[in-house]
Parts: C-alpha cells; sequence; structure tokens
C-alpha cells in the first residue's frame, strides 16, 4: 500500500514535517526495540504545507541530524507529505490483467481519472473483482516532490529504500498495538502542531483521507529543546490569537467527516464505530479527552511504548513497515 521507491543493517526511520524533523532507530526483532530517538525542530518558512521552500537550508539542517544522531550511510524509510496524497476508489474493466492495472490507470491521467497534480507516482490495492469490474484503491502523490525528499536525503550520505504514508504509518502502529479489527469503521485522527488528518479504515485499509492545515504557523509556539534532542517543551505563545478557536475547527471537520462517510460514501448503510487518536500535539490529551466526551462511539489511543514519547509514535510505526 505504500510507495515503493526502491527496492529494499539497521534502517534509519525518518518524518520530516513543516515544524519538525524525527527519527527512530530500532532493532528489527519480535517484539520491536526501541534504541534510538531524537527530533530537530525547524524555523518557520523551510517547508511549508509539505513543499520544500528553503532547500539550502534544510539540507544544511539535515546534515547536522545525521551527524549528530550517527546514521551517517544507512538505510532510510521516509514519509511522503500528507498534504500531498490522493487516496481514491477506481473501477477497471474486469480485462485489465492486475499486474497491468497501474500501466492502464497511468493511461487514463487527464481523461477518465483527474488527479491535483502532474506526473504522480502511483500505487494501487486491489479490493474486490466481479464478472465485469474490478475495484481498486488508488494512492497518488506528485512524482517531483517525492524525489525531491529521496535526493535530499541521498545528498546528506542517507540512503532511501521505501516511502510510505503517514496513516499506514499510524494505523500499523495501532495494528501492532492489537487496537483495530476487521469487523469496525475506524476514524484514524492526527492531531499534529501544524495539521490534523483524518483518515478512514476498513478491514485495514484506508479508504478516505482529509487533510486539513491549521491556522497557526510555528511562530505562535514557545519551544525549549532538551540537550539530547530527544524532547522538547512546547507552549502555546500567541496570547493575541485564540488556541480554543483553532481547536473548534477540528472538531467541526471531524462531524463533517463522520457524515460525509456515512451518508454519501456509504449511503447510510454503515458509519464509523470506532476512532483511534494520535499526534504530537502539545494538548492533545486535552482534545483526546474532548473526543471521548463528544462522540458516542469507542475512542483509543496508544497506551505507553517503551517509555517513548507519544511524538516519536510516527516514526516508530514506519519502522513496522515491512516487518509484521
Amino acid at each position: 500500500m505504500a510507495f515503493e521507491l526502491f527496492t529494499s543493517n539497521q534502517i534509519a526511520n525518518i518524518i520530516i514535517k513543516d515544524h519538525v524533523i524525527r527519527y527512530v532507530g530500532v532493532k528489527q526483532s519480535s517484539p520491536l526495540v526501541v534504541q534510538k530517538y531524537r527530533e530537530h525542530y525547524l524555523p518557520s518558512g523551510i517547508i511549508d504545507e509539505g513543499k520544500i521552500i528553503e532547500r539550502d537550508t534544510l539540507k544544511l539542517i539535515l546534515e547536522e541530524c545525521v551527524s549528530e544522531w550517527g546514521i551517517s550511510k544507512r538505510q532510510v524509510r521516509f514519509t511522503i507529505p500528507d498534504s500531498s496524497v490522493v487516496i481514491r476508489k477506481i473501477v477497471v474493466p474486469i480485462d485489465i490483467k492486475d499486474d497491468e492495472i497501474v500501466g492502464y490507470l497511468y493511461s487514463e491521467l487527464g481523461s477518465t481519472i483527474h488527479l491535483p497534480f502532474d506526473e504522480p507516482v502511483l500505487d494501487i490495492k486491489k479490493l474486490s473483482e466481479n464478472d465485469d469490474k474490478k475495484e481498486i484503491l488508488l494512492f497518488a502523490a506528485p512524482e517531483d516532490l517525492a524525489n525531491a525528499y529521496s535526493a535530499l536525503l541521498q545528498e546528506v550520505s542517507l540512503k532511501p529504500i521505501a516511502a510510505d504514508i503517514s496513516p499506514l504509518c499510524m494505523y500499523r502502529l495501532f495494528d501492532y498495538s492489537d487496537k483495530t479489527n476487521l469487523k469496525d469503521h475506524i476514524l484514524l485522527i492526527q492531531f499534529d502542531l501544524q495539521t490534523v488528518n483524518l483518515s478512514i479504515f476498513y478491514q485495514h485499509i484506508p479508504i478516505f483521507m482529509r487533510h486539513l492545515p491549521l491556522e497557526t504557523t510555528i511562530e505562535d509556539w514557545e519551544i525549549q529543546q532538551n540537550r539530547a534532542g530527544s524532547n522538547a517543551e512546547i507552549k502555546w505563545g500567541n496570547s493575541e490569537r485564540s488556541l480554543e478557536g483553532i481547536i473548534e475547527e477540528i472538531y467541526r471537520e471531524i462531524d463533517h467527516v463522520l457524515n460525509f462517510y456515512q451518508y454519501s460514501l456509504m449511503k447510510g448503510k454503515e458509519s464509523v464505530t470506532k476512532i483511534l487518536f494520535s499526534g504530537d500535539h502539545p494538548y492533545s490529551n486535552d482534545v483526546f479527552s474532548r473526543v471521548i466526551e463528544r462522540y458516542e462511539i469507542p475512542v483509543s489511543t496508544i497506551d505507553s511504548i517503551e517509555k517513548l514519547p507519544p511524538n516519536y509514535y510516527l516514526p516508530l510505526g514506519l519502522a513496522l513497515k515491512e516487518v509484521q
């Protein structure tokens, strides 16, 4: 289901967001053993909605991180920014062979299949098949963006082997923690410092995703990084703006997604039956409690993992790729 950029030692698992770079190193064993975790917060304007704006500056920061974290020349997995990812159900003719579906989809771009960007990288998951059609799940992202991150990682002495998308990483960790099952229609909430990502999974497959930028920047926060670079204390620093108003927008968007899934996608026949909550936002515990109070749907989060701070759960989910 992820975007394979290369064919696949210890592998570095790196998440690069608008506001932070995070790394988790694990021992590939069962159960997984976390060996090291580090983060580096980024100044405003380096990355904007996943697009690299100040490439030279980002490269210098990454070089510093690679050196300090001791991961030079490692293989690396990374994620493609949520803002650029499209997930869509597509129907293809039954006479298209399974190994020819991706080629067929490329041939239909611009005619029967329209994406918000040119030159995509595509991946698929076959959902069903009957006498006259196949239903597949299409994953798409801009090829130039995926290649830009891959090239940058190579330039700082890393060896990219695979790209993934954050909802799959996070869901993978919930599944690893026995928080999922096949029968539930699951809403995964990823509540981060500057964005909220809402995705719906059914039978372990993501069938819907909505990315919502929050009206805030890294400059609205006071960040004190510890010396080890493993954690930070973050507090709201903008007295002129209401954090509560920003958070209220999240609840409205959750309401919209729940209704859209039930009445538009499922035609009133099914609805979300479970909510999984995650994210690196400093006030995520407060929002988690309010989500429990607001919705008559079971809500779960991930229990403590080896004393690993919750903001590292996403790169840990990335580390589980191809392990389970």
